[in-house]
This record gives C-alpha cells, structure tokens and sequence, in this order.
C-alpha cells in the first residue's frame, strides 16, 4: 500500500471495565476489576488508529477522556505527524506541569496516530519503524501477588504453563521477612530452578526498610529488585543500587524520557521499564530508548504488551517485555504466548481491534 499524508478528522474515547482472572492483591491496592480507556483516532483518509489506556482506577476516565477530545479537538484538520503533535503537546504543559493526566492523554493519542500511520503503510508498526517481525522474550506477570503463601506454588505452576515462560513477577514487601523468603520458596519449586524471578516491591516500602528487606534478600538470587520505593525518591534509589548485588529496576512511573533521563545519570537503577502511558506514547518511547542505548541500560516494558512488543523490536538495549492479558477480553483477536516469547502477528499497524460486542458488554 502506497502511504499517504492522514489528516485527523476525530477520536473517540471509551471507557470500559474487564474482568481480571486473578486478582491483584498489592501495595497499592486490591483490584477486581481492571479499566480500559480505549481510543479510536479517525482519518479524513479512511485509516482508523487504535489504542488504548490503562488508568487503574476507573473514576479517573472522567478526567482523562475529556483532555483527549480537547486535545483531538484542537488539532483536527492537522496532518498526522506523532513528532510534531508530540513536541507541540508536551510544549503546552509548560504552564501546568508535564506530568499527570495531561502526558497521559497525549500518550493515548500518540499510539493511536502511531497505529494509524503504519496501516496507512501496510506494514506492521515494528517494520514501519525500521525494525522487524519476531519473537520478543516475555515474562509472565498475571498473579503471584501478595496472596496467601500457601496458595503461590500453584499459581507458580500455572503461570509457566500458560505460555511456556522461563521467567515470573513475583510480588514481595510482606510484613514479614519470613513470608517474603517464604514465598520466594514456594514459587521456585513450584516454576522450577532455572526459571527467573524479576520481584515487584510496588513502592511499597521506606528507604530504611528497603534497606533492611533488600540486603535480606540479595542471596536469593533473584533477577531484580523493582520499585521497592516511592518512585520519585531518586536519591534512595542511587543508593540501593550502589550497595546492592541484585540488581534494581524502575521507571514505570517516569513521566517523560527526561525524568528517564535524571534517573541515568543519578545511577538511580541498573535496569529501566518504561510506561508507555506515562513515558509519551511511542515517540516518548523511542526518545527514551535512544537515551538507554546511549547510556548502555537494559530496557524492559511495563504493561502494553502489544504495542510494547513492536518497540521492543526496535529498541537497542531491549530486554523483557511485561506479559499481562488485561485487555484480551476486549481484543478481537489477542496476541499468543509460545515459549516464553510474545509472538508479534504480521498486521498492520499494532495489530490490534477491538471485539465490538465485548466492549458493549464492559462499557461504562
């Protein structure tokens, strides 16, 4: 197909809530449930952009749906350029702060206008950005949560089944040491010694404790330590990378490729995994990983598999890709897991669409 110049003509912005087949039990909170705030980006050409959000709590929608229509709004008519829309967007938060709903929104419509451009090629969206089709390392991040002890060994089990994976998320931060050695345990007997287990703090913990609780745990073997603080505590996150031997992972919570940016050169972490969301889209994404090439760092993805799948096939220091199912049951046709890697499908654009009826039946 012979790309062509798209103009916006409009979005819409729909949310809905799915079902999760295991529930997240976290620090930072219990979710039954999970929102979706799904983007259709439509052309004066005939070319439709999907994407989608996920905004964790689904009152937010009311928030962050009307920044996108305004954002759409104002730029209707305008070529379809996902630089220049980027630059012209995070140059409007210069008053209001670059952070927070705002580059959420933008990074909703960046994917979409990403999605749009690459059908209007014909090619998939990795192809479209210079990279190939293949198979993306994943590692399964669908349970093992701050659930009873007792109850992980099982889950462990299932979870390396479902796509053949070699690697798990693992939650940790339990009020007691004991537990947390407990369920590092349970879940490698159950997976098996060679599998990896990247553990997830979830912020959960003060730098005193992180301290105590890491330096407890660095014999365990574990393949990182993820996010044991509060996100923005930069200079804590320096110093647990520098006493520790397990490595230490962040960056979901980076808002932009320049907080990404601070973080590298504060050695605040030996690995870093993005939000798409958060991180500005697609272009915020290849701003970011052109920073981690330069700077030699590990990137991985967090949640997004199937966009993510398609930087990772671009991205120079790419390293795991976050496998979550959150959004099958809106998907017409979900992408497969087969031997502990995410298979990219040969589509245009993302490659995904959204199952019509399914939607209907989770609106809000």
């Amino acid at each position: 197909m012979q790309p062509v110049q798209l103009t916006l003509k409009s979005v819409r912005a729909r949310p809905v809530v799915v079902p999760l087949k295991r529930p997240v039990v976290s620090k930072v909170g219990l979710f039954r449930e999970w929102p979706l705030i799904l983007i259709d980006l439509y052309t004066n050409e005939g070319v439709v952009g999907h994407s989608y959000l996920e905004p964790y709590l689904k009152q937010s929608a009311r928030y962050i749906v009307p920044v996108i229509e305004d954002l759409a709004k104002a730029a209707k008519g305008q070529p379809l350029a996902p630089f220049d829309a980027y630059r012209r967007g995070i140059g409007s938060l210069h008053l209001v702060g670059r952070e927070g709903i705002s580059l959420i929104a933008i990074s909703g419509l960046d994917m979409a206008a990403w999605d749009a451009m690459a059908k209007s090629a014909g090619l998939p969206l990795a192809v479209y950005l210079g990279g190939t089709l293949g198979p993306v390392p994943a590692y399964n991040s669908n349970g093992l949560w701050l659930t009873p002890v007792n109850e992980l060994a099982a889950e462990a089990a299932a979870l390396v089944a479902e796509g053949g994976f070699t690697a798990l998320k693992l939650r940790l931060g339990r009020e007691r040491l004991a537990d947390d050695l407990a369920a590092i345990a349970a879940a490698r007997e159950a997976a098996g010694a060679a599998v990896k287990l990247m553990c997830d703090f979830n912020q959960g913990l003060s730098l005193g404790d992180a301290l105590v609780r890491c330096h407890a745990l660095d014999g365990q073997g574990l393949y990182w330590f993820e996010e044991p603080i509060a996100y923005d505590n930069i200079p804590g996150y320096a110093q647990l990378a520098r006493e520790l031997k397990t490595p230490v992972q962040l960056g979901e919570n980076f808002y932009g490729p320049r907080m990404l940016y601070q973080a590298i050169l504060a050695g605040a972490g030996d690995y870093v995994m993005p939000d798409l969301m958060r991180i500005g889209g697609v272009s915020g994404w290849l701003r970011a990983a052109a920073i981690t090439g330069a700077a030699g760092i590990p990137m991985s993805t967090h949640l997004y598999p199937e966009i993510a799948a398609h930087l990772m096939r671009v991205t120079d220091t790419a390293h795991w890709l976050e496998w979550q199912d959150w959004a099958d049951p809106i998907l017409s046709e979900p992408f497969q897991v087969d031997n502990g890697h995410l298979v990219v499908p040969d589509r245009p654009g993302q490659g995904i669409a959204w199952n019509e009826k399914a939607v209907a039946k989770f609106a809000q």
